[in-house]
């Protein structure tokens, strides 16, 4: 299985429950050709170098609540088909997810 597409985040243990969707429906999204995006809560951010695989580590640059933000992060896909994984802030905060794959049958 690959990263590659849109995953629906479905938790955030670290955020209160409904942070995470305060703007748009979280997600995280990978390219084949190793970019991506992703959004929650405030904050939003274009990958870097995240590559396609099992399991990656990125770079990302995007805003936390309108500042200029960048950090790296990782994802790994689990037996289940779910991934775990964690976007980190430079200097600041780390936000652990799990996401689901965004399928015709499962909203995103």
């Amino acid at each position: 299985m690959s990263l590659t597409g849109r995953w629906r985040i479905v938790a955030m243990p670290d955020y209160v429950e409904d942070y995470r969707d305060m703007m748009e429906p979280a997600y995280i999204e990978f390219a084949a050709d190793g970019s991506g995006e992703f959004a929650f809560g405030c904050v939003t951010g274009q990958i870097i170098g995240a590559g396609d695989g099992n399991d990656v580590a990125f770079s990302w640059q995007g805003n936390d609540e309108m500042d200029e933000a960048q950090g790296n992060g990782w994802a790994e896909i689990q037996p289940d088909g779910s991934i775990n994984g964690q976007i980190c802030f430079h200097g600041g905060d780390e936000a652990d997810f799990v996401a689901r794959k965004c399928t015709s049958s499962t909203a995103c």
